[in-house]
């Protein structure tokens, strides 16, 4: 298991995400988002704009998943 926080992969805050690969803590990120979406924090917004946006459009994301996938394959393990 790895950690990577919010603000980590782009968003506001500290919060930890944890999973046994880079998908898994992206998946997180992007409920994290999704929640914080619904509850009206609008801290989150311009990061779930962002991740919205590379739902849509995943091949010109691929750079930003491939920064997440390489920082996540440099953490230590928890």
């Amino acid at each position: 298991m790895k950690t990577m926080t919010c603000r980590q992969l782009g968003g506001p805050c500290e919060l930890a995400h944890r999973g046994e690969t880079a998908d898994d803590v992206i998946a997180a990120q992007d409920q994290h988002l999704k929640d914080a979406e619904k509850a009206g924090d609008a801290t989150h917004q311009e990061a779930r704009d962002a991740m919205k946006g590379r739902w849509r459009h995943p091949k010109k994301s691929l750079g930003w998943y491939n920064d997440m996938k390489r920082a996540f394959a440099g953490l230590p393990e928890d």
